[in-house]
């Protein structure tokens, strides 16, 4: 089991850290919503809970709920520029549709 991101998703999240001055890395989850059932939590985290699991991946922290775990499992985090848009993609695996407007996902 494990969630990683690339080495460009990693620069960006720890310039974040910096520029926010406190932080030990980032929270990745899921939550219901959306018209295919599940989107992605993006959050920068300051503590990890008990039940927490964390992953390191180039040098940045990554947290992520035992319930979300499952949803996610091996997706990769990247930052990513298309066009005028620039931002951080899901690149999950597990992922069997999307909704037409991109905003939730069903596995």
């Amino acid at each position: 089991m494990a969630v990683t991101l690339t080495e460009k998703a990693a620069q960006h999240v720890a310039q974040f850290i910096a520029k926010r001055g406190k932080g030990m890395g980032v929270r990745l989850g899921v939550r219901t919503t959306g018209c295919s059932g599940l989107a992605y939590k993006f959050e920068f985290v300051d503590a990890a809970a008990p039940e927490d699991m964390t992953f390191e991946s180039h040098g940045v922290t990554v947290v992520i709920d035992p319930k979300s775990l499952p949803y996610i499992d091996g997706t990769e985090l990247d930052y990513t520029r298309e066009g005028l848009n620039e931002g951080f993609k899901f690149n999950n695996p597990n992922v069997k549709s999307e909704c037409g407007c991109g905003e939730s996902f069903k596995v």
